[in-house]
C-alpha cells in the first residue's frame, strides 16, 4: 500500500485538527504545530496505509518534519 501527500494532509486536518495551512514543506514538529503525543498517532495512521511497521530508530525530524519528508520516508517502508 502507498501513502500520498494528499492523504497525509487530510489527516493532519481531520484527525490532528491543524487548521493553518498546510503544504509540503510546513514543519510539523518544528513549529510546535504537532507535538510527541501527535507523533503517536501519525506512526500508526503511516503503518495502517502502508502496511509496515515504523522502526523507533526511523522517528526522528529528518523523516517526519515535514509532509513531504513524510511521504519520501513512506516510500521506503515495505
Amino acid at each position: 500500500m502507498s501513502l500520498t501527500k494528499s492523504q497525509l494532509i487530510d489527516y493532519l486536518r481531520d484527525e490532528q485538527s491543524i487548521e493553518e495551512a498546510i503544504d509540503g514543506d510546513t514543519e510539523l514538529f518544528s513549529s510546535g504545530l504537532l507535538d510527541s503525543v501527535s507523533m503517536v498517532g501519525l506512526i500508526t495512521f503511516i503503518e495502517e496505509q502502508t502496511g509496515a511497521v515504523v522502526q523507533p530508530g526511523d522517528v526522528t525530524l529528518e523523516n517526519f518534519d515535514t509532509v513531504d519528508r513524510i511521504a519520501a520516508f513512506a516510500t521506503t517502508l515495505g
